[in-house]
């Protein structure tokens, strides 16, 4: 079950609340493992741009895509000054923020997948924010903790993006062989399992607890971030049961970005 449209705005700006604690006083040139074409402003002006196109595309009613390059404001400022980053960055959450709130949840704009609806960019960039955090959290070496609601619902997103790439990719590896499944369970979250089964023709899931090919234990946090590969399937807080190179073969796979 998703989230409400209202506390995924809140969520928008409480994630970018606590990545700009992450960036507080670091080296921004420091380069992040998990993006590792990115520095940490790279990544700083990744997650601000999107904010800043999505508050255009919410704030125009947009029927139709726009280039994030002739979105005003979208490409970060001048200054190389760290406090004027820092600055842009909450602003541009703030605009995304308000511009969704005042769209409400239902309002008719483009995306990139099948919802095109402005409730589709309040998951959307809560969930953005909340991941990419996680590589700053993890470059810098900072805890990652996410609350269980939204936790969960950001691997129901994901699960549901690559649900709805992969039915319009024509090639590519496939996410595995017909019959192998996957079951990722939370230790710290009461029902918080889902159970991936790969078919002939891509995959379905579910919440359920099933046993499957492989499986994956572990806190929801962590359990969210193995699966985004912001961390490494052997960390030492998730356990792997069962055939690991089913797992492999998924996260190499499965995307939509």
């Amino acid at each position: 079950m998703t989230l409400e449209h209202a506390v995924y705005c809140d969520e928008l700006v409480r994630q970018t609340t606590e990545l700009r604690g992450h960036l507080s006083g670091v080296d921004l040139s420091a380069t992040v493992p998990t993006c590792p074409d990115w520095t940490l402003r790279k990544l700083v002006l990744h997650v601000g741009e999107a904010h800043r196109w999505v508050d255009h595309i919410v704030r125009t009613r947009a029927t139709g895509m726009v280039e994030p390059k002739y979105v005003p404001g979208a490409g970060g400022p001048e200054s190389e000054d760290a406090a004027v980053l820092d600055a842009w960055l909450a602003e541009g959450a703030e605009l995304c923020a308000a511009a969704l709130r005042e769209a409400g949840p239902d309002l008719a704009v483009w995306s990139w997948a099948g919802d095109t609806t402005a409730s589709f960019w309040s998951r959307r960039m809560t969930h953005e924010t909340a991941v990419h955090r996680a590589d700053a959290a993890g470059t810098v070496g900072a805890p990652y903790t996410l609350p269980a609601d939204v936790a969960a619902d950001a691997l129901d997103e994901w699960l549901g993006l690559v649900t709805f790439v992969q039915k319009f990719k024509k090639t590519g590896t496939p996410l595995g062989e017909p019959g192998q499944s996957l079951h990722l369970h939370a230790t710290d979250a009461p029902d918080a399992e889902w159970f991936i089964e790969i078919g002939d023709e891509g995959f379905t899931w579910r919440h359920a607890h099933e046993k499957a090919t492989v499986a994956v234990r572990g806190p929801l946090a962590d359990v969210l971030r193995v699966f985004y590969r912001r961390l490494p399937a052997d960390t030492p807080a998730v356990e792997v049961i069962g055939d690991a190179a089913v797992l492999d073969q998924w996260l190499t796979t499965a995307s939509f970005g």
